[in-house]
Parts: structure tokens; C-alpha cells; sequence
């Protein structure tokens, strides 16, 4: 009977820790599966397609979305609206919402330092814009979505369930910024403004109740970094045609080697965006 409760609560559901490390199981176990079957076929379609977009992306999506799947078809039987994955939560109105909220947080923090001169542009090597463009956005969009999956989708729910929405965004955005410590250029700056950055995109998903929000917001802000200003992202330097906006301030504002999201700047859009989906929640639930 001890053990019985070790694992099972008082109305019979599995115990959250424990459908925790089945989901991380499962994902795992999907992750192998999608090796030997996914990534063949993208790879044969990227080739097909003359693309040399990374492909370790898109084998984890797979193996987050399998580990989802396996929790919620076949071991809690939950919708996928149980972690904001459901049709309702895809409405382009609320998709367009989300790309703004990236757009705009980091997008008016990089002009404001451009204009007052701690950003400048340089002339960068020759290239296709367009083509740089969608390569990059190969990469981003896939990347954003996983680290949405991982860091907001069923573990992020579960963590509501159990605990609320303020503990569960505590402890994933520490996570999520514990993600980032391997990234060219980490530093004790940089991280605490990944850990913010957790903070916004789980607010996006508060605001939207919808995770591909978040993720268009996610990819959305690195977009305007990689695809718009030619800036680093969270350390990565993205292929740059034509021109590239490179630090000419101080560090603590424009983020130096990480790029400009690893600023004060950066981190007073994401404040700016925070206070803005606040209100807008909270005001939508006084009407309601």
C-alpha cells in the first residue's frame, strides 16, 4: 500500500515526478525511433531540395513531439490543448501575436542602440539576402520550437498542475537559462537574461494560451537578430550578407560577443513586453 501511494496519488493518477521521467523517457525512445526514420527522409528532401539547413533540429522537435504524444494518447488521454498544442491555440490572429511580441521586444532595443551610435553598421561579404534568409530560417524556427517543447510544453503543464503558474515559470526559466551555458560567450550576464527571457516567453504563453505563440515569439526575436540586424545570437554568429551590426558600446548594454540580447537593452524590452502582457491578461480578465 506504501508503495502504491510512492507512485499513485489519491485519485489514482500517476505522481508528477513520475510522469516527468516517463515523458523523458519517452522522448528519448521517440528521439532513436525518429533517427533511423525522420532525419533519413529530411535529409533525402533537403538534398532533393539542394538546402543545407542542419537536420539535428528537426530530430528533436520529433522526439518531443513523440514523447508528448505517448503522454497524452496513450498514458493520461489529455487533448493537446493540455499543453497549448491544440487547433484553437494555431488561429493566425493568434500566431501573428506572438511573432509581434518577439519582433517588437528585441527589435526597438536594437534600433535604440544603432540610433545613438552602440550599434554600427558594417559593410559584410557579398550574398543573397533572400537566400540567407530562409537557410537561417531553417535553422531558427525548429530550434525555437524545441526549446518551446522542452521547456514549456508538457513539463511546464504538469509543473501548473501541480504547483501553479509562478512556480513553474520560476523553474523553467531557470532551466531554460541553465540550457544556455554552453553558448560562445556565456557569462553570468548573459544567462540571467536567458532566465528572463524564459520568464517572457512563458508570459506569451500565459497571455495566448498557446505554445506555437511562444514559439513565433521565440523564433521571431531571434529572427529580427540573425535575419534583420546580422547581430549574434545567444552567441552564435548567423551567415551575413551584405552587412552586419556590430557592438560599438559598452558591453552591459549591447551584450557584446552574445549579441544585443544579452544586454541591458535587450533585457529592458523584455521587461517593457512583460508589463504589457501583464496588463493586457489581467485586463482581459477583469472584462470577462
Amino acid at each position: 500500500m506504501n508503495a502504491q501511494r510512492w507512485f499513485y496519488d489519491s485519485q489514482h493518477a500517476l505522481r508528477w515526478p513520475w510522469r516527468i521521467a516517463l515523458f523523458l523517457a519517452a522522448t528519448l525512445i521517440c528521439g532513436i525511433v525518429a533517427q533511423y526514420t525522420v532525419i533519413p527522409v529530411i535529409n533525402i528532401l533537403f538534398s532533393w531540395l539542394g538546402l543545407r539547413a542542419a537536420t539535428e533540429p528537426w530530430l528533436y522537435v520529433a522526439a518531443l513531439l513523440g514523447g508528448h504524444l505517448v503522454m497524452l494518447k496513450f498514458v493520461e488521454s489529455r487533448p493537446w490543448s493540455s499543453v497549448w498544442l491544440g487547433t484553437d491555440a494555431a488561429r493566425p490572429s493568434v500566431l501573428a501575436r506572438g511573432f509581434a511580441f518577439g519582433a517588437v521586444a528585441i527589435g526597438v532595443p536594437v534600433l535604440l542602440l544603432w540610433a545613438i551610435g552602440w550599434m554600427d553598421r558594417v559593410a559584410g561579404p557579398p550574398g543573397s539576402w533572400a537566400a540567407s534568409t530562409a537557410l537561417v530560417s531553417l535553422d531558427l524556427l525548429p530550434s525555437a520550437f524545441l526549446e518551446e517543447l522542452a521547456s514549456r510544453g508538457y513539463i511546464f503543464a504538469t509543473l501548473c498542475a501541480r504547483f501553479g503558474w509562478r512556480p513553474a515559470i520560476v523553474v523553467t526559466s531557470l532551466g531554460f537559462g541553465l540550457l544556455h551555458l554552453g553558448n560562445p560567450g556565456a557569462s553570468a550576464q548573459s544567462v540571467t537574461l536567458v532566465v528572463l527571457a524564459g520568464v517572457f516567453l512563458a508570459m506569451v504563453l500565459w497571455a495566448t494560451r498557446s505554445l506555437y505563440a511562444a514559439t513565433l515569439a521565440h523564433f521571431a526575436w531571434n529572427w529580427m537578430l540573425a535575419a534583420v540586424f546580422h547581430t549574434p545570437v545567444s552567441g552564435y554568429v548567423m551567415e551575413t550578407p551584405d552587412y552586419r551590426l556590430v557592438d560599438d558600446g559598452p558591453d552591459w548594454a549591447t551584450g557584446g560577443e552574445w549579441g544585443p540580447e544579452g544586454g541591458a537593452a535587450g533585457g529592458i524590452g523584455m521587461l517593457a513586453a512583460l508589463g504589457y502582457l501583464y496588463a493586457r491578461r489581467s485586463r482581459r480578465r477583469e472584462d470577462s
